[in-house]
């Protein structure tokens, strides 16, 4: 069963749960996951004994549809039984479906513009969109949104129970205008899907390279939708940019590798010229947004003959640009680092040595691995230490706390 593998599976939940809600609205989003899941579950009890069907993916569709209809049904005859005890009638009437005044062709891309509805908390919406519509789980979602668990579990219920609440009461018909206000949370999680895919969370997966082939095709179809912008066309450049390095980021037992160990001949040069088109597509606007910046600095890096022959000095420019146009002390941390190229270690430790981080980063392996690095590089063995040892702590996976281990030890 070639195709039976977690990737097919993480898609199909994606297909099914989309399709479900478009097809029966979205109040019942909770219920079309449950049938997803069924379905997936009966693959995994049946096919092994009799045989993957011929059409896959027909297959899960037709048992996560009667499962769904199945429940919907039930409910509606409880319902009859309620309501004539109590001497009422339900209404029985189904719900309308998710419509887009601007058609958007992918179930999946129209229901990421459902689930960023701006009556969402915007941590709500990135936590439903990353678990309903692309398959991460609530820790993988806890670690790219430096939030606990328990705050995403409550973050997706209360998602699940306003829209369920919204679902009667209109139908979702998102003119070009209202498409335009829910696309930042697009954009945003499509990013953050494209980033667990590119260095994973996952305890066993270092890359998951379905996740960014995934968030690439969301992505393209987004910028050449007429909802897309400028912004749009940058995020796209800079997953193709960054995919271009997945083959080289890995060596032969399967660890990661630092980009100065990565063998530049492996990047892909299809991926590397798809990016720079996408990025010259970008520039047709006036803004200056921070798809635009991270691009141009993976353009950077991938123009560069060699990790010692790249513009630094460009990079940290770049960087300093970003911190104005999306305040982060992520971006700050990059900073630190390029300057500490450019400059040495003790300008990039300048930067963020008496600065102390929010909350939400504070004790992540980000933070204590890159002050580790400058420390150590600048000869403050003490302070490299104490540093290392919070970011070894902290590494979300096996092959993080290997890589973390060869590049701060040496």
């Amino acid at each position: 069963m070639s195709s039976v593998s977690p990737t097919f599976f993480r898609r199909e939940y994606a297909r099914l749960v989309a399709g479900l809600s478009r097809r029966f609205g979205v109040e019942v989003l909770e219920l079309a996951e449950d049938a997803a899941s069924t379905a997936l579950l009966r693959a995994v009890e049946t096919w092994p004994r009799s045989g993957e069907p011929r059409n896959p993916s027909a297959w899960l569709w037709t048992v996560a549809h009667n499962a769904l209809t199945g429940e919907l049904r039930t409910r509606g005859n409880r319902a009859r039984l309620l309501a004539s005890q109590a001497g009422t009638e339900p209404s029985l009437e189904p719900s309308p479906r998710v419509r887009l005044g601007s058609e958007i062709d992918d179930d999946q891309l129209r229901m990421l513009f459902v689930c960023c509805d701006p009556a969402l908390a915007i941590e709500a919406q990135l936590a439903l969109a990353l678990k309903t519509l692309c398959g991460l789980s609530v820790a993988e979602i806890a670690q790219r949104t430096f939030s606990g668990e328990a705050a995403v579990y409550k973050r997706l219920a209360r998602a699940r129970k306003q829209l369920n609440a919204q679902g009667r009461e209109r139908i979702f018909e998102a003119g070009l205008e209202s498409l335009r206000r829910r696309r930042p949370a697009v954009q945003a999680t499509l990013y953050l899907l494209f980033t667990e895919g590119h260095l994973s969370t996952h305890p066993e997966l270092a890359i998951r390279r379905e996740l960014c082939s995934e968030a690439i095709r969301l992505g393209v179809m987004l910028a050449r939708h007429e909802v897309g912008d400028p912004a749009s066309s940058a995020l796209v450049a800079l997953m193709f940019l960054h995919r271009a390095r997945l083959s080289a980021r890995t060596g032969e037992g399967g660890g990661l590798l630092l980009l100065s160990e990565q063998d530049r001949s492996a990047w892909n040069p299809d991926d590397i010229a798809e990016g720079m088109c996408w990025l010259a597509a970008s520039a047709s606007g006036d803004a200056l947004t921070r798809y635009h910046l991270e691009a141009g600095i993976a353009a950077e890096h991938a123009m560069a003959p060699s990790f010692e022959a790249t513009d630094w000095e460009r990079i940290a420019t770049l960087y300093e640009q970003l911190e104005v146009v999306s305040r982060s002390p992520l971006h700050r941390l990059n900073r630190a680092l390029a300057l500490a190229q450019w400059r040495g270690a003790e300008a990039g430790l300048e930067l963020v040595r008496d600065r102390a981080p929010p909350t939400w980063l504070e004790g992540s392996v980000l933070w204590s691995a890159t002050l580790a690095d400058l420390c150590r590089r600048a000869g403050e063995a003490n302070e490299a230490a104490r540093w290392r040892a919070a970011a070894l702590a902290s590494a979300p996976s096996e092959a993080v706390r290997e890589l973390l281990l060869r590049r701060l030890v040496k």
